[in-house]
Parts: C-alpha cells; structure tokens; sequence
C-alpha cells in the first residue's frame, strides 16, 4: 500500500516499490509502520491493518528488541543502518531472519528500511556452525585422548622400564666391584654396560617427560618451560633463554599444556636447522590477553622451514584454542606469536 501523501518521485519508483521481492518499509520516528510494499503482510502474514497499528517492536523476537532499539536511536541521529540482522515472528508463529538496511529521512522525519529475508542463509549458517562446534568438539576429545594416552605410556616408561634400567646399572656395578682382578677387557665391557645403563636411564626419563611433563602439574608452566630450556640448551649447544610474566591460576590447566607443547614443537624444529643458535621464549599477560612469543636468530626462513611440520602443529593448536596464531621472519630469524583471548 502506497500513502500519496508521502509525494514519492516517479512511477518508477512506486512500481519498484511494489515489486521487488524485498520487504520496503517507511516508518515514523515513533516506530509505527506507515507505508510497506506488499512483500511486507506477504512474508509476515499480517493484514495492512494490523501492520500499521501496532508498533514495530510488536513483531520483533523479544530476544532481538532491545538491540533493534537501540541501534534504531543510533539511525535516528543520523548514523545509517547497514546489514543488521534481527529475528521477526509471523503470525503463525514462525521465526523469520531479516537483514535491514535504513537510512533516516531527517527533513521528512522519516525512516526508509529496505530487508531481505535471510532465514535459508541464517538456517545454513547455523547448520555450519553446529557442524563446527561437533568436529571441534570431537578434535578436544581426541586431543585429550591422545594427552592421557601419552600420560600412561610416559608413567609405565618411568616407573617400569627406567626403574629396571636402574636395577641393570646397580646390578652391572655390584658385579664390577665384586669381580676380583678382572681382566681389563672385562672391566671395559662392564664399565661400558653401566655408562649405556646410566643413558638408558636418562633416555628414558627424557622421553617420559617429552611425552607428558609431569613437572607442568606440578610447578608450573613457567618453571617447567625454565628447566625444559636449560636442559635444551645443554644437550644441543643452542641458547635458550625463557621470560615470563602472567598469572598461571588464570589460565586453564589445558591451554598451559598447549603453550608447553607449542613450544617444544619448535624446540623440536630448531634440532633440524643447524643456523640457529638462539632461541628465546616468552609469556606475557596484559588485558586479558596471553601472548607466547618464540624468537630465533636463525636468518631469512627457506622453504623447508615455512613448511616445518612443527610451524603446522603450532598453526593447529593456536586454531584448536580460538587464539591469534603469527609467523614472521625478518631475515634475522623466526618470530611466532600466539595471541590467546582469555575468555
């Protein structure tokens, strides 16, 4: 229905009005509807009547009014209402999306709105994002799967195989200072069984720990990555120094267990690029934000490293947190940062 007393411009324009598939809406500043195009009671399923005397937030979802109005104060002063979405109710009842795009008429004191109906797209939107939330959801579960996993491989390598390690090394000594006079040959042989005891031992417990830090439960991640440092340093001859800043109680027990893993999957990277021979590790907390930061002197990135299998598993973890995840390289080194929004 077209009110003439509005003096809209040409034909053309009334028979566009009245023909696009898209609802045209004019309304007052009080929020009542005025004129529509006949896509308006066709979608709504509302008479002319019942569109024009009742206010516009009559058919809004209850849950989206108050955030219609208060974007429609801000279109009132003059700021244009572009792709905003709300949900409408038919008069069967039915939840309908539309998305809005306004302008206020100031000198007719008059607000022209022009919507789509988005309901299949939100629908497919939704159905997504379900689809999304069930495969990350899936991927949490695994990952937690694969951490106890590697939690009770790591308990059994050190409680059973490191503790019989340590019975062949005390058993290889007890031999050694009992055997009377033995001959040198022997004595090379035992003394070469307790030093590859002593390196099982060591082996084993490096592994257990690669596998699940214990010591992350227990002191911490900022300990736990100050001795992972130092003891990286020691076996590769690679200076890895750790800084940290942040309040380990806010953050959840498994994003500092991704942390921990992020970094040692480049520890683990910088063994294969012999360029590199500073590493640097840092944490800060600042606005409730996490940022992990992970720096090396190893020159201008090749190739093969921007296609390290250890930068992928960083990417992954980042994503698998929601968290920011950046790699540069300024031609002096790698520089990957993890940005994590702490919820």
């Amino acid at each position: 229905m077209i009110d003439s007393s509005l003096n809209l411009p040409t034909e053309d324009l009334l028979a566009l009005f009245q023909s696009t598939p898209d609802l045209v809406c004019i309304a007052d500043e009080q929020g009542y509807l005025k004129n529509f195009n006949p896509a308006v009671p066709a979608l709504l399923q509302y008479s002319a009547e019942e569109l024009l005397s009742r206010p516009i937030a009559y058919f809004i979802h209850p849950d989206d009014r108050e955030p219609t109005m208060s974007r429609r104060a801000k279109l009132l002063k003059g700021e244009t209402m572009l792709n905003f979405r709300n949900r409408y109710i038919k008069s069967t009842g039915e939840i309908i999306w539309l998305e809005w795009t306004s302008v206020f008429l100031k000198e007719r004191q008059l607000v022209l709105a022009i919507a789509k109906n988005i309901t299949d797209r939100k629908q497919i939107e939704q159905q997504v994002e379900e689809e999304f939330l069930k495969l990350k959801n899936q991927a949490l579960r695994l990952k937690s799967n694969l951490e106890k996993e590697k939690k009770d491989v790591a308990a059994e390598l050190h409680e059973d195989l490191a503790q019989l390690a340590t019975a062949v090394r005390v058993d290889v000594d007890w031999i050694k200072s009992n055997l009377q006079a033995a001959q040198p040959e022997i004595a090379n042989r035992l003394e070469h069984a307790r030093v590859t005891a002593d390196l099982l031992v060591d082996t084993i417990r490096r592994i257990s720990f690669s596998m699940s830090p214990a010591m992350l439960d227990d002191l911490g991640l900022g300990a736990t990555l100050e001795w992972y440092c130092s003891e990286f340093s020691s076996s590769t001859g690679v200076h890895c120094a750790y800084q940290g800043k942040f309040n380990e109680s806010s953050i959840p027990k498994d994003v500092r267990l991704d942390f921990f893993r992020m970094c040692q999957e480049t520890l683990t990277g910088v063994r294969f690029h012999p360029s590199i021979t500073q590493v640097k590790i840092s944490i800060t907390q600042n606005e409730g934000k996490v940022t992990l930061r992970i720096e090396d002197n190893g020159g201008a990135a090749s190739s093969h490293q921007r296609q390290d299998a250890g930068i992928f598993s960083v990417q992954d973890r980042a994503a698998s947190l929601g968290a920011h995840y950046q790699f540069k390289n300024d031609g002096k080194g790698n520089n990957t940062i993890v940005e994590w929004h702490m919820k």
